[in-house]
């Protein structure tokens, strides 16, 4: 369920976010801050109480940012970030990075920051990463 929607009629987005990465949380305050409308719904995945949706298996949304649209739909990476910077106003500041050259760079950067998010916040030390309490190895590649 999401977090502080009073009856969650008109939402837009959810987004299932990791609280425990301090990067992701900044820009949750930040997105809590602009949506005025209750058009997001946030979901914490960290919360001991989270199950994932069906569908979808706890390693990935920790490998990645997923998010909802009321329909069902699963989204994932910076489509997520276009959907939620669009539902609290900035559609003017989204449609840009939907052109070839800037989309593919958003991309990639989202990858890098992705694959290193858990050691980028000091979450890992060597091979070994501590996620929601416990410690998971990481895979070669990095794992995030």
């Amino acid at each position: 369920m999401g977090e502080g929607m009073a009856g969650d009629i008109g939402w837009q987005v959810e987004v299932f976010f990791d609280s425990e990465c301090p990067l992701c949380s900044k820009e949750i305050a930040l997105l809590r801050r602009l949506d005025k409308e209750d058009r997001v719904r946030f979901t914490d995945i960290a919360q001991p109480s989270f199950s994932p949706p069906e569908g979808l298996e706890m390693e990935a949304l920790m490998d990645r940012i997923h998010g909802r649209l009321p329909g069902g739909e699963i989204i994932e990476g910076v489509e997520v970030f276009r959907r939620l910077y669009a539902a609290v106003g900035f559609e003017w500041a989204v449609k840009p990075t939907r052109l070839p050259g800037i989309s593919g760079a958003l991309d990639l950067a989202y990858r890098v920051f992705a694959k290193n998010r858990l050691k980028w916040t000091g979450r890992c030390d060597a091979e070994v990463c501590t996620v929601h309490g416990a410690d998971i190895s990481r895979a070669e590649d990095g794992g995030q």
